[in-house]
């Protein structure tokens, strides 16, 4: 499978009035220049350490008044307008947390638009959601949010998350999902008593190229929202924290070794939904969000957390940033077909393979394969693999894709069921095999392995076994980022990047712990 980047192959989801969206919206990267480096490391010695300890200590200032107005309260009380004594400290926290923001850099926060009463709008809906820093508007409303129960705990912090009232979600309580949408809809549907409950739908953080797909809580209550814009139009981006890019402290470094830092909040007309949004919240979600990307200018992609899971999944094999596997995946899903219940067809898909050899088929051919009808979804799936636009493509990179997107960090189990698809009746597969392995297996449309394959081909024989290539694999677990992420995706970055290795934002995570590889010595996420 070479994934070419075609038309309505490769990456070219998404909004089609727009055009294709960027290859992966879960990756950022920094890049700078001599004189950037140098103003970076003034600012180091010089106003970052300043800057740490005034936003520390505003937030410190914040917790006694957090801590005294949420003591003792209970939800009838909540339920109630605030009291005199809680309007006072409700104006010194906002006070004081704008003080935090500014100790950042944030000299001025540049808001457009009306902020909608909670009786005209219950729900806020926020995005793009790229960012720790996204939590500026939310003490600037203290707007209840959606966290993890775990939030609570934290020192300082959990004060102030509770001040707020926040929906909390339990991932110990295995009915946590339905528990929040009652709450959120109880909530939404109370006639303003409650406070705004703002909600980041896009559930993960991207890099602000595109809006992926809305989670439907916010719209499952059926009730008006206020969509609510976020820019942050800088020259250098130190902002932005996705799956793959600076880490945590790295971003919050370099923003704060920024002079000044700017963010634009834009609250937009109060969408209310039809009788057919209503009852339909994807369709509510999907019409809200293109609102949303038109006030943005960018496009939309049916990208979503799970592809997250995919880009971020451990294993040697990482996907590349260009890899079209989330284009598949997206395909995979568009077709009805759940990637982690296919793990069973795998070895019926393989079997058929097998069988098939080299042997090419047709849309048709494909289509009985899979036993779905020839769609516009299935005829995008069919041209990833149609490198040459003949018409006819090789089933085996099919099922290899599927295994990643299937077994993401599984890596090794992948490479194996594709030794068994594509070696000779001796077991072995020459350097031209690996290649197409390899290419699959990582989506994308060139790789050059001719380093690793004559590392493991130490004999010369011009073909290598799978026992072969799985004991070069346990004596140099670090093979992908030696023989083949070295030459093909040398750092872009004048900083060195790294995964999180958990989901970022300040919005709560659904995501299942992901399981990994019986060999665990083999592992490793590479960044």
């Amino acid at each position: 499978m070479k994934l070419s980047g075609r038309g309505r192959g490769c990456c070219a989801g998404g909004s089609r009035e727009r055009g294709p969206p960027p290859r992966s919206p879960f990756v950022h990267q920094l890049r700078f220049g001599p004189l950037q480096k140098a103003k970076i490391a003034f600012m180091t010695l010089t106003l970052f350490p300043i800057r740490l300890f005034f936003a520390a200590f505003m937030m410190l200032l914040a917790w006694p008044f957090a801590f005294i107005a949420s003591m003792g309260s209970d939800e009838q009380e909540l339920e109630k307008p605030l009291s005199w004594w809680r309007k006072i400290v409700d104006v010194l926290l906002k006070a004081i947390m704008r003080m935090m923001w500014l100790a950042g850099g944030f000299h001025w926060i540049n808001v457009k638009g009306r902020r909608a009463l909670p009786a005209e709008a219950a729900i806020l809906t926020v995005a793009p959601h790229s960012s720790y820093f996204d939590a500026i508007p939310v003490t600037m409303t203290f707007a209840s949010i959606v966290m993890k129960a775990e939030s609570k705990d934290i020192p300082v912090w959990g004060t102030l998350i509770k001040y707020i009232r926040p929906v909390f979600v339990s991932r110990a309580d295995q009915d946590s999902r339905r528990k929040t949408v009652e709450e959120i809809k109880r909530r939404a549907q109370s006639g303003g008593k409650w406070p705004q409950i703002m909600i980041f739908p896009e559930g993960t953080c991207t890099n602000r190229s595109c809006l992926i797909t809305f989670k439907p809580g916010a719209f499952i209550p059926g009730v008006p929202v206020q969509p609510v814009v976020l820019r942050y139009p800088n020259k250098l981006d130190t902002i932005t924290w996705t799956w793959q890019g600076p880490g945590a402290f790295e971003i919050l470094w370099l923003t704060l070794c920024q002079f000044h830092n700017s963010v634009e909040i834009e609250f937009l007309p109060v969408y209310i939904p039809s009788e057919e949004e209503r009852k339909n919240p994807v369709l509510y979600a999907n019409n809200v969000r293109r609102v949303m990307a038109e006030a943005l200018g960018v496009s939309v992609t049916d990208y979503t957390f799970e592809d997250c899971q995919l880009a971020l999944a451990e294993g040697q094999l990482r996907l590349p940033s260009d890899t079209c596997l989330l284009e598949f995946a997206k395909l995979v899903r568009s077709l009805g077909l759940k990637p982690e219940k296919l793990e069973d067809d795998l070895d019926k898909y393989a079997a058929s393979a097998m069988k098939m050899k080299k042997e090419k088929v047709d849309i048709k051919e494909f289509s009985a394969y899979l036993e779905f009808p020839v769609s516009q979804t299935l005829e995008s799936m069919f041209a990833l693999f149609d490198e040459n636009e003949d018409g006819v493509i090789d089933i085996r990179e099919f099922v290899i894709a599927l295994s990643v997107v299937c077994k993401p960090s599984k890596t090794l189990e992948t490479i194996q069921l594709a030794f068994q698809l594509y070696q000779s009746e001796g077991g072995t597969v020459t350097e031209e095999d690996l290649a197409c392995i390899l290419k699959t297996a990582m989506g994308v449309s060139q790789i050059d392995v001719t380093h690793l394959f004559r590392a493991v081909d130490e004999e010369e024989k011009g073909k290598i076994t799978y026992d072969d290539f799985y004991t070069f694999a346990v004596l140099h677990p670090h093979f992908a980022e030696d023989y083949l992420y070295a030459d093909q995706m040398g750092a872009e970055s004048g900083l060195e990047t790294s995964s999180l290795s958990a989901p970022n934002g300040i919005c709560t995570d659904f995501s299942p712990d992901n399981n990994g590889d019986r060999r665990k010595p083999l592992q490793k996420k590479l960044n």
